[in-house]
């Protein structure tokens, strides 16, 4: 979840503080993010925090930092106009203190001096952090890819890095998700000549669909569109916010008969439209999702219709992804997808190999210290930095809730720091899912549950009736009734050992009626069900 904390003495800044969408066992959770134990038992000592560009999993879980922590938010101003919204859209802006940060301007945070660093990546704005600590230059390259020939016309600053190179850099910390691919990364430019040939070869209503932080994305095709004479129309709530903030902050630059509401598509020809529509991952209630099973008010893909999915497929949403191609297929549409053809309809926003050994070949620091990555590539690139003898010093794996120390002996490991995730329902910071909830929704998914209903008379404390046994999602009772008859009276007999005081009291009444009912069913079907009494006073 991207949430680093730098600390010299009594003054701490954070880097990122990023989300995570759920993964799999996360029953009904709907965005993760991380447990702030560590900044919370030190908030009097947090300075500030420092955003390296504005994706979700690096600025997802500022609304949650911002609510436990108020203190300065620094970031560049297209990921400062996201981080806006977030805070807007949870009431939280008002009070927020947000601070521009500009590449190349160096600013004072305590006894810290920040020097953001322009880069470019996958999103627009995106900065890599050199920080001047009492000990030594830290530099920390966010999310990054060595592109020479970025859309916005940002340049990557290489000469920045060649700089604190010959001053030689305490630390590096280098984004690992590329790893393992070998070679340089594609420029964003890669992908024109895809899009050129699809705008040449469509014939009837064009759908564009890719992440909505791909500025450059956007800009390319849409500004493709106007070439081509090709109405635009905006489909999806995050594609349409993220495209408004472009234009405001002029990375988007197209006269105002460009583009139509979402209303107006089947007002023009079908070859005088192209639709930008969000859901490249196949999230259920998205645009193209819903479009792909004709369920869209304005988006109707037909017969002829191409889509274009440009984007990548994120390790587990290859399921939702296909099937959605799979519905568009249907339709007769004509889908274009990541496949590794060439040329390209997607390109990476991060580093492959050789750019990662020029920026530590620039850098040379003392110490190499491997982020964002699963461990694999944590490795693998601990092992790439470490094979460059004499451009790197000492390198050290580090993983979340380690504390890495310097001082004028060198740097070490000296324990962990609290971690964990927060689980959120619904988007709001009232909606915390606890791991109990959890586990509970993952016990009801696999076994179900048994709630065995029990009448009592409040006079006598005597068993009114036959206890009643539902069940729900619990397949292990054999088919004949002689299961549910047994549980029954394994009820009854539970009730019938128990004295006049356990009987009176509810609570302790229930519990070993549980207790009795699951030991019987596991003998019996080994299965472990969710067993939910319920006493009924008459």
């Amino acid at each position: 979840m991207n949430c680093m904390a730098i600390r010299w003495n009594d003054d701490i800044i954070v880097l990122d503080a990023g989300m995570m969408f759920p993964e799999e066992e996360l029953l009904g959770v709907d965005i993760v993010v991380p447990a702030l134990t560590y900044l919370i038992e030190n908030r009097e000592k947090v300075r500030g925090v420092l955003l390296t560009h504005g994706h979700e999993d690096h600025i997802g879980g500022i609304p949650w930092l911002i609510a436990e922590l108020n203190v300065p938010i620094y970031g560049t101003e297209f990921t400062l106009a996201y981080v806006e919204d977030k805070l807007e859209e949870h009431g939280l802006l008002e009070n927020a203190e947000l601070n521009e940060m500009i590449p190349g301007k160096r600013f004072q945070l305590g006894p810290f001096t920040i020097n953001p660093i322009q880069v470019t990546h996958s999103i627009v704005d995106a900065v890599s952090i050199a920080i001047h600590t009492p000990l030594g230059v830290i530099i920390h390259t966010g999310d990054f890819k060595v592109d020479l020939t970025p859309t916005d016309n940002k340049l990557f600053d290489l000469h920045a890095f060649a700089e604190y190179g010959k001053e030689g850099v305490l630390a590096l910390l280098q984004d690992s998700t590329n790893v393992e691919r070998p070679g340089y990364t594609p420029s964003e430019r890669a992908v024109r000549p895809k899009f050129e040939e699809i705008f040449v070869h469509t014939k009837r209503r064009l759908f564009v669909s890719c992440f909505s932080s791909s500025i450059h994305r956007i800009k390319m095709a849409t500004e493709m569109a106007h070439q081509f004479h090709r109405k635009i129309a905006l489909v999806g709530r995050s594609l349409t916010e993220s495209t408004e903030i472009a234009q405001d902050l002029g990375y988007i630059n197209l006269p105002a008969s460009a583009w139509i509401n979402p209303g107006q598509i089947r007002d023009f020809p079908p070859e005088q439209v192209m639709v930008m529509i969000s859901g490249t991952q196949g999230e259920p209630m998205s645009a193209l999702s819903r479009a792909a099973v004709d369920n869209h008010r304005h988006a109707k893909i037909e017969a002829g219709d191409t889509v274009v999915l440009s984007s990548r497929v994120i390790p587990g949403n290859e399921k939702a992804i296909y099937r959605v191609i799979d519905h568009l297929f249907r339709r007769d549409a004509k889908v274009i997808y990541d496949d590794g053809s060439k040329p390209p309809v997607h390109v990476s926003g991060h580093a492959s190999q050789e750019e990662l050994k020029l920026i530590i070949n620039l850098v040379r620091p003392r110490y190499f210290i491997p982020v964002h990555g699963e461990y694999r590539q944590l490795k693998r690139h601990a092992e790439l930095a470490g094979g460059m003898k004499g451009a790197v010093g000492q390198v050290i794996m580090i993983e979340t809730g380690d504390i890495l120390e310097f001082d004028e002996l060198g740097a070490r490991r000296v324990g962990e720091a609290p971690v964990g995730r927060v689980c959120i329902d619904s988007g709001s910071n009232s909606d915390i899912v606890e791991e109990l909830i959890i586990r509970d929704r993952k016990h009801l998914s696999e076994d179900g549950f048994v709630m065995p209903i029990l009448a009592i008379n409040k006079l006598t404390g005597k068993l009114e009736g036959s206890p009643e046994i539902v069940m729900r999602g619990f397949a292990g009772a054999p088919d004949d009734n002689g299961f549910v008859e047994e549980a029954r009276s394994t009820v009854r007999r539970t009730l019938e050992h128990s004295t006049k005081e356990e009987v009176a009291d509810y609570g302790l009444i229930k519990e070993k009626i549980r207790v009795d009912l699951k030991r019987y069913i596991n003998r019996n079907t080994q299965r472990r069900p969710l067993i939910m009494p319920v006493i009924v006073e008459i």
